[in-house]
């Protein structure tokens, strides 16, 4: 990472540059061997009362006090990915949204207030893509109250990592009480190389409807109120897929929901007792196969951080992190 300017190292970003993406070197108290100097790339998200606030794009937040900066600048967006289809952080919001509707969903100016008894953190957020129409103090007090009439907690979803991603209401959220909990990546591919994987489709059973095998296999099962059933089923085009196990339960299950261009995947699971098989391949290729015949090119899906086994076969199949996700929950006194 280049800061000099002639041999000096210099601080060339100012409180005037909050919400622009920045690169900083400072001075850290640790004490590891060469760990003098670190460095840190992101928005900056605040700069009050001597203490700069960045944050990362994996949403993670940095504190560094001002009188620390060694040099710092203002860097452009994060370049575009070059393998996989393009894609705009709004563009992949409204796609994944569409994927996973609520029961039901009112307006908060250009925020989206989604509500399904509670099923999936997902379902039961306020999605903000835009203006609320309201200072976010009074948005964030309208979305408390909105999920506890419901008696449900209040989630807000936001998104790190992308040009136009949601770095600044994060720490908004964070100021006025929200904590986060969950978060996860958004990734992307081509949809063609994943329908060519060399997988016997033959056994994978695609449906339009979800039934009770399927239910039985789904790790939320315990959970399968009509709310569960309406948002599986919600979406452009929604295909559910299964491989036969023993029993009526069968041994891998997976969803995708086919709109315009874009294929997303969810509830790939697989029999514990018959993992890497390459049973959610097989899956995972038979509805491919099936959105490519419906005229998608792309694919996208949502994965935790810490679930190791599905970023490496994710990885294997060409698939790169776009932006990252989060909830946050208001956190109560």
């Amino acid at each position: 990472m280049e800061f000099t300017d002639g041999g000096l190292l210099e601080v060339r970003i100012t409180g005037a540059d909050v919400g622009k993406r920045v690169s900083v070197r400072y001075v850290t108290d640790s004490v590891e061997a060469g760990a003098k100097f670190t460095d840190a790339v992101g928005v900056l998200t605040s700069w009050d009362s001597g203490v700069l606030l960045i944050t990362r794009k994996s949403g993670e937040s940095v504190r560094i006090a001002e009188t620390a900066l060694v040099a710092g600048k203002v860097v452009p967006p994060a370049p575009a990915r070059r393998r996989g289809p393009s894609a705009t952080f709004a563009e992949l919001a409204r796609a994944t949204a569409r994927a996973w509707q609520p029961v039901e969903s009112e307006a908060l100016g250009e925020w989206t207030l989604r509500a399904a008894d509670g099923f999936t953190r997902r379902a039961n957020s306020a999605l903000p893509l835009g203006d609320p129409g309201l200072p976010v103090a009074e948005a964030l007090t309208r979305v408390r109250e909105w999920y506890a009439a419901r008696g449900l907690p209040a989630f807000v979803q936001t998104a790190t990592g992308a040009e136009g991603t949601q770095e600044l209401l994060g720490a908004a959220l964070d100021r006025h009480g929200w904590r986060r909990e969950v978060s996860a990546e958004v990734r992307i591919a081509a949809l063609a190389p994943i329908g060519d994987l060399d997988a016997d489709v033959s056994v994978v059973r695609l449906s339009r409807t979800v039934d009770e095998p399927w239910l039985r296999r789904y790790q939320r099962f315990e959970e399968a109120s009509p709310a569960v059933r309406s948002v599986l089923a919600s979406g452009p085009s929604v295909w559910f897929a299964s491989v036969g196990g023993t029993g009526e339960v069968p041994a891998a299950i997976g969803r995708c929901v086919v709109d315009g261009r874009w294929a997303g995947f969810m509830a790939v699971e697989v029999d514990p007792a018959r993992r890497r098989q390459g049973l959610a391949t097989t899956v995972m290729t038979a509805l491919a196969r099936q959105a490519l015949d419906e005229g998608a090119s792309a694919a996208w899906l949502q994965v935790e951080a810490e679930n190791d086994g599905a970023r490496a076969l994710y990885d294997g199949m060409g698939f790169t992190a776009h932006h990252h996700y989060h909830h946050y929950r208001w956190a109560e006194a």
